[in-house]
């Protein structure tokens, strides 16, 4: 029934109905449901306590941990919007994330807490900092929490009101928060049940790997969904693929959703064979552009059932699912993103907004029930964005005779490289800084692991040098580590049109013709 589509009625009903079955595996830890019930149930009481009301912002920065999602539960539990900061980022990034949020509250661990006290002063929404240790069952987390109740809360949210505020840019690479509902979580599963479908599912009997990171929508939904199915979420830290293969033999990890780059490195990860993986019964993969060939490997070396997912952090959970029957080696359908998934729609437009026929290329949009709510204090762009029940997704695509949309290209320039989103405009930003930079463009290419490679155009100044490592060096601090161009060249210009935007498409296709001409 839709109104238990909230996190604190599923939590309530595992509690009592599967309550010494392992919710959560992290490292050595176990944490059943009725532990993850009730240590939730004190987290939103302490929430509360402290004087949060209905729709604050609360921060996590750290790792993965079981206290993590302990932290979500309770937030969902006292109606608080929880905001996951990428802990790979920058100072002046997680500021920003933190200003524009308004959190008052920032859960953090250990490792990062320097960072966080750095940035403080200068943020006078910021009340409070709770520094933890997952190691430590808590530290000063536990200290916190204190003898808070553990009693049920009354449902002070619905299916329809927020719960999370993940941070994803957009072109111009400033980032905006979206925000998601319960519903995000309970939708889908409930629209393939009424339709008689599995392309995508998650067991009670399920042991779940959750390699992506809780940050973002792909780890976070990952968890909610097994979370939510009463499974065995087998949390890591951060994804080492040495580690998660690992995990899959020792716990008999059952399924997992993971970028393209992180299973190559499992399967090729030193003595891993077939029956590493026996105990695999359907792996779901997407984030980043995967080769026909990979697949055909992934496909030989699990031996489980493939299901592709197409989605974005707009979606609140996967959209578009190219499912585990037209996953044969060989098939064409394989350069094929998917059909929409049970209960969602797809159509393509051209640039008046009419919709276009089959065969023709134009802006995919989505209608799907666990929608944003919306950019967080941005009207605007949630308006330019989400029209209707539509969502303008950023990729340019087209629809074949049977519903199956095929992508092309990415509308925003989005470089995808390992799962994670960069954008070219921020690093150009940063660029622009370095007194001997006169213009840059930096766009993605293809790589055989990361799905992409960042490669920057630089233009110098008359009378000026630099090189790719002193580039590189400038800009260690100013962007996150992994948005630093790997591949650099110094041309005398770059493209650009009339109105002076890039061309980067055309910089793409020069330097995609000019590898295949080699």
């Amino acid at each position: 029934m839709r109104e238990n589509w909230t996190l604190n009625a599923t939590s309530a009903k595992h509690a009592a109905e599967r309550g010494g079955h392992p919710a959560i595996l992290c490292e050595d830890r176990t944490v059943t449901y009725a532990e993850l019930h009730r240590e939730s149930n004190r987290t939103a009481h302490r929430l509360l306590a402290s004087g949060l009301a209905v729709g604050d912002r609360v921060a996590y920065l750290g790792l993965e941990s079981e206290l993590y999602y302990e932290i979500a539960l309770g937030c969902a539990k006292a109606g608080v919007v929880l905001v996951p900061v990428n802990w790979r980022l920058t100072a002046d990034e997680v500021d920003h994330i933190l200003r524009d949020s308004g959190a008052t509250t920032l859960f953090v661990e250990r490792e990062f807490a320097g960072l966080a006290e750095r940035i403080k002063p200068e943020l006078a929404s910021l009340e409070s900092i709770v520094e933890m240790d997952a190691i430590a069952r808590g530290d000063g987390f536990r200290d916190w929490k204190g003898e808070a109740a553990t009693t049920d809360l009354s449902a002070p949210t619905g299916p329809d009101d927020a719960i999370l505020q993940i941070y994803t840019s957009g072109t111009t690479g400033f980032p905006k928060g979206v925000v998601l509902a319960n519903r995000a979580f309970f939708s889908l599963p409930a629209a393939q049940a009424e339709a008689g479908v599995s392309w995508l599912d998650w067991l009670p009997s399920d042991r779940s790997l959750i390699s992506l990171p809780g940050f973002g929508i792909a780890g976070m939904g990952w968890f909610m969904h097994g979370f939510n199915a009463g499974a065995t979420n087998v949390v890591m830290r951060m994804f080492i693929s040495e580690e998660a293969v690992k995990l899959v033999e020792r716990v008999g990890v059952t399924t997992t959703f993971a970028a393209p780059a992180m299973l190559q490195m499992m399967i090729e990860e030193r003595g891993v064979t077939q029956e590493t993986f026996r105990s695999l019964r359907k792996v779901a993969y997407g984030a980043a552009p995967i080769s026909s060939e990979l697949l055909e490997r992934l496909i030989d070396m699990l031996g489980c059932e493939f299901a592709q997912i197409y989605a974005a952090t707009e979606t609140g959970t996967c959209a578009v699912c190219l499912p585990p029957e037209d996953h044969v080696p060989g098939s064409p359908l394989l350069k094929a993103a998917g059909k929409a998934c049970a209960g969602h729609e797809i159509k393509v437009i051209g640039p008046d907004g009419a919709e276009l026929p089959v065969g023709e290329i134009g802006q995919v949009c989505i209608k799907t029930p666990a929608h944003m709510l919306g950019y967080w204090n941005l009207p605007e762009a949630t308006a330019k964005t989400l029209v209707g029940d539509w969502l303008h997704m950023g990729d340019a695509g087209y629809l074949d005779e049977n519903g199956y949309v095929f992508l092309c290209d990415r509308i925003n320039d989005t470089i995808i490289q390992g799962g994670q989103n960069i954008y070219p405009a921020e690093i150009e930003r940063a660029l622009a800084g370095h007194p001997a930079v006169l213009d840059s463009a930096v766009i993605g290419l293809p790589h055989p692991l990361w799905g992409e490679a960042v490669h920057a155009c630089v233009v110098l100044r008359d009378g000026q040098a630099a090189t790719a490592r002193e580039l590189m060096r400038y800009l260690s601090g100013r962007i996150a580590d992994y948005k630093i161009p790997t591949e650099w060249e110094f041309p005398e210009s770059v493209p650009r049109n009339p109105s002076g935007k890039i061309l980067r498409r055309v910089l793409r296709e020069e330097r995609l013709t000019e590898r295949a001409s080699r």
